[in-house]
């Protein structure tokens, strides 16, 4: 694409071009923030992040060719560089790529998830009832890209928005129709989903959480980050959690319809849920419940725990049928929806059961052993860790949640990257108390697995907490492969 097509979609205050070339004779092959990833004809666009500094990088992009750069203020440079200042690299770079890829986002119907709990699981039931029911879909989040037979892998829940709209080219080009998109408070605080119209927004809920030095300054932050999905971004249809204290605050200031979906009953609400009933069999924990809604009395069943796993039901059923589907058919497809790392549930030889779920803090992992508990375990048993690099807040909610919650405790690594594991260990192990649960220090995660899985018994009950989809450790900056579900397969292939 040339550069002059592009130069259009974007405000710019001054051009810095000693070459005297044309940008209309500049062909352009792609957009890059990465220093380490630019063609000799990419534009490399200088973005400042909470730990680096793209701009800094710019001389490390010239050597490798690259000579069109988009920065926000001057940078030293050779005189055949082309630099372009604006005002905000990050907005200038959605803009780019959305041009860039000829706004793929406009011709697919475009539906955005945001909230603290429930994102990735609620995405993936809708992903997952459209393909089954004739409806070419699309998701992108914390479970990486997937579409058609592809799939991949993301840094990010929400793609930086080049690799998102990239993605989204490649649906349209395969025939998607409709993406489900997890939207995190981060890619609307820093722009990545900028200029990009939501046909659909939906509210899950809402709870202390991604905040730290590099993450969100305070709660408030973090909670006008998200209402922003519902303010800036041209939602027609809104589906909401009518039982979380903040959803008026963070779904308000718009004019599109809204459907609210209650979990206790509410009869206030349009799809609310009753008779919810925990059911339990080799290899499956699962929850049944009766739905109300405009279109009748339905019973619903879920092969996922706990009461959040309704309003994870009720939402994709409020979205579903928005598109189109009639109930029974949506009903008929959730009943045996699986979802990688979001309470995948195994069975051991001995009769015990392994759940592996992404539950990282405090919430998630309070959310996750009571709902375990509803299905009497024997024992059960909590393995987790703490990200190493982040927020420290988590170390003391998830100590103080597992101590009182489960009956004993595994305390390993979960992506301790340049902090020390024992030391990760020591601060979370400090919250453990008298009287609260036992516990044993396992720092390899892999070995406390083996463990935990060795010592289980008949009708255990064993949360492996924190990783999830993840099929990696974070370790002193290099991922390493780490998948839980192989340890576990592996184990009971040994017996």
């Amino acid at each position: 694409m040339l550069l002059s097509e592009l130069m259009k979609v974007i405000e710019y205050t001054e051009v810095i071009n000693r070459t005297g070339i044309d940008p209309k004779s500049l062909d352009v092959v792609s957009l890059c923030s990465d220093s380490r990833k630019v063609l000799s004809d990419s534009i490399f666009v200088c973005i400042s992040g909470s730990i680096s500094d793209g701009h800094e990088y710019a001389q490390n992009a010239y050597s490798r060719n690259c000579r069109i750069f988009v920065a926000e203020k001057a940078i030293a440079l050779p005189d055949d560089a082309f630099v372009i200042i604006t005002k905000n690299t990050r907005l200038a770079l959605a803009k780019l790529s959305a041009a860039f890829f000829d706004y793929p986002a406009e011709k697919l119907t475009v539906i955005g998830i945001t909230g603290t709990k429930g994102k990735t699981t609620t995405a993936l039931l809708i992903y997952n009832i459209l393909e089954a029911n004739g409806i070419s879909a699309g998701y992108i989040g914390s479970n990486g890209v997937t579409y058609g037979s592809n799939q991949f892998e993301t840094v990010n829940t929400t793609p930086e928005s080049y690799d998102l709209h990239e993605y989204m080219k490649n649906m349209v080009d395969a025939g998607v129709s409709t993406v489900i998109m997890e939207v995190s408070s981060q890619a609307l605080k820093l722009g990545r989903v900028h200029g990009i119209k939501f046909d659909i927004a939906i509210f899950t809920n809402l709870s202390p959480d991604h905040i730290g030095e590099f993450e969100h300054a305070d709660f408030e932050e973090y909670k006008s980050c998200k209402h922003l999905l519902f303010t800036d971004y041209g939602a027609d249809f809104i589906v909401y959690n009518h039982d979380d204290e903040y959803a008026k605050d963070v779904v308000s200031g718009n004019r599109a319809e809204r459907v609210s979906i209650s979990g206790k009953g509410d009869a206030n609400a349009d799809y609310t849920a009753k008779d919810i009933a925990f059911f339990r069999s080799p290899g499956k924990i699962a929850v049944n419940f009766t739905c109300n809604s405009a279109d009748g009395t339905f019973p619903v069943s879920l092969s996922f725990p706990g009461d959040f796993s309704v309003y994870n039901g009720l939402t994709a059923l409020a979205v579903c049928r928005r598109l189109g589907l009639n109930t029974e058919d949506i009903v008929k497809t959730m009943k045996n929806i699986r979802i990688r790392g979001r309470f995948e549930t195994y069975e051991l030889p001995n009769g015990a059961t392994v759940v592996i779920d992404y539950a990282h803090n405090g919430v998630s992992l309070k959310a996750a052993l009571t709902a375990l508990r509803n299905y009497a375990p024997t024992r059960l048993i909590c393995l987790f860790g703490s990200v190493g690099g982040r927020t420290k807040m988590r170390r003391a909610e998830l100590g103080l949640v597992a101590s009182r919650d489960a009956d004993f405790c595994i305390l390993t690594s979960d992506n301790p990257d340049n902090e020390s594991p024992t030391a990760i260990i020591g601060e979370i192990a400090s919250y453990f108390t008298a009287g609260t649960a036992p516990y044993v220090a396992i720092p390899d995660r892999r070995k406390a697995i083996e463990y935990a899985l060795k010592n289980s018994k008949q009708g255990d009950i064993i949360l492996l907490a924190g990783k999830g989809h993840e099929t990696y450790q974070l370790i002193c900056g290099v991922r390493e492969q780490f998948c839980e579900a192989d340890i576990i397969i592996e184990y009971c292939m040994q017996l």
